[in-house]
């Protein structure tokens, strides 16, 4: 049957109640040009024409099953068991939203204490929170809670730090008490401890860098952390959880947040999300923490069981003392993490790590025997790495795509002397095949570079 919402005589009661005659009113201010009649709709199909429809629709992608991907830059492609959807698809776990009813939410309280568990033993710290929107959201959110722990209105923000996230710092700061000052990034890709100490005023609440940086470097955190903590202010680190299961753990090397993007862990990448942000810190900090904390506690009988502990957001507290006006958190996300990295244990971790890098330093030293071709810093890397090339960026992601392949990030866009790199990454996903295929596209372009070169060089002299 036919749905609806207002019969005529309530439509004419709400129109009168704004004082215009008609619906069509409401749209005066639209020009006549721009309005349409109708929808040139096309007519009815079957759902067996629709499936089929949406199938022929969906094929046109260049998806991630069928063409190898170079592109990395903050979404990374990882396999995923399928014990991560199994579990996360149960009805009793089906849903994004924190439990508030400890009774009837056992099970899922328990899940997200077993998740801040890991992410503080992952990053080295004392206490993690129940997860935030995405790792951006999150590092905006520690940026934050550094000025309000420090008490200082100056945030350091190394241009190192993926450009997203630097603007999405840029929004949440808007209208509040501190400024965010970007430090410029060394010629080698990381920060010269050197030069940022000319930064480091008594007004810096901290110094915020990212772990692999953007340019997939690692920067030296033991130096950073003693620089900072030297000028009073905090280390906050935003990392790639995943690459931890290699390198040091920020807590250990000085950090005093640790934020990431934990969609390396069990979360496709899915265009974009939704995906899970990671917030560890020190326990001095506990009471600056956005977002909430499971934690673990007895009944009247003894019984042990889960509560939410720390709620120190707007809608649990009084506005002007919360920490965030962060309402929620992606708890079915955090789950897939949690699952992710249950299944694959310490050891696990660890062998998905090295298969990264493994995978990442052989595409790059072929890249780098390729004439013309070379890899743009000498810093350490883990999975990603920036390639100066011969040839424009946007023409060889082209070449790429025409043999089905997804080629990588043009910094240019967000660093103009960065114009003529790409940037690559490889995963364990990533066959050697299919980097063979790629370093041979990369040999064609080089060599169509030098014969272009060449008779240039040859009309010059003529």
């Amino acid at each position: 049957m036919n749905y609806t919402p207002a019969t005529p005589a309530d439509r004419a009661r709400m129109l009168g109640a704004i004082g215009v005659s008609s619906t069509d009113a409401l749209f005066d201010d639209v020009p006549a040009s721009a309005r349409r009649q109708r929808l040139d709709l096309p007519g009815a199909l079957s759902e067996i024409e629709v499936t089929r429809l949406l199938r022929e629709l969906s094929e046109a992608n260049a998806d991630l099953v069928h063409h190898p991907c170079f592109l990395g830059a903050g979404s990374y492609v990882h396999f995923i068991p399928s014990a991560v959807s199994h579990i996360v698809s149960r009805s009793e776990f089906y849903t994004s939203y924190t439990p508030y009813q400890p009774e009837v939410s056992q099970g899922t309280l328990q899940t997200i204490y077993e998740f801040q568990s890991m992410i503080a033993a992952l990053t080295g710290m004392d206490i993690a929170n129940a997860s935030m929107y995405d790792g951006a959201s999150a590092l905006a959110e520690a940026a934050i809670m550094a000025a309000n722990v420090t008490n200082r209105g100056t945030v350091l923000l190394a241009s190192s730090v993926h450009p997203e996230y630097r603007r999405v710092i840029g929004t949440y700061v808007q209208g509040l008490s501190f400024s965010v000052v970007s430090d410029p990034t060394s010629g080698k890709g990381t920060l010269d401890v050197r030069q940022l100490s000319r930064y480091l005023g008594d007004d810096v609440a901290c110094l915020v860098v990212q772990y692999p940086n953007f340019f997939g470097c690692l920067d030296d955190l033991d130096a950073l952390a003693e620089a900072v903590h030297a000028a009073g202010a905090l280390l906050v680190v935003a990392v790639n959880p995943l690459a931890l299961g290699l390198l040091t753990p920020p807590g250990e090397l000085g950090a005093d947040v640790v934020v990431g993007e934990g969609q390396p862990l069990g979360i496709p990448p899915s265009f974009g999300g939704p995906y899970l942000g990671l917030f560890a810190t020190r326990e001095a900090y506990i009471r600056h923490l956005p977002g909430r904390i499971v934690g673990a506690t007895t009944d009247a009988k003894g019984q042990r069981g889960f509560v939410l502990t720390f709620q120190t957001r707007e809608q649990h507290i009084r506005r002007e003392k919360a920490t965030s006006n962060i309402c929620s958190n992606e708890a079915l996300c955090a789950l897939a993490a949690t699952v992710y990295l249950s299944h694959l244990g310490k050891a696990g971790l660890r062998q998905v790590a090295d298969l990264c890098l493994r995978n990442a330093h052989y595409l790059a030293d072929e890249i780098a025997s390729i004439p013309g071709f070379q890899v743009a810093f000498d810093s350490p890397f883990f999975n990603e790495f920036v390639v100066r090339c011969p040839v424009a960026p946007a023409t060889i992601n082209l070449k790429l795509r025409e043999v089905g392949i997804i080629g990588g990030y043009e910094p240019g866009r967000d660093y103009p002397d960065l114009a003529d790199c790409l940037l690559l990454c490889a995963t364990e996903m990533t066959r050697r095949s299919d980097m063979d295929r790629l370093v041979g596209v990369l040999r064609q372009a080089s060599a169509q570079s030098t014969a272009v070169g060449a008779i240039e060089h040859g009309r010059n002299n003529d």
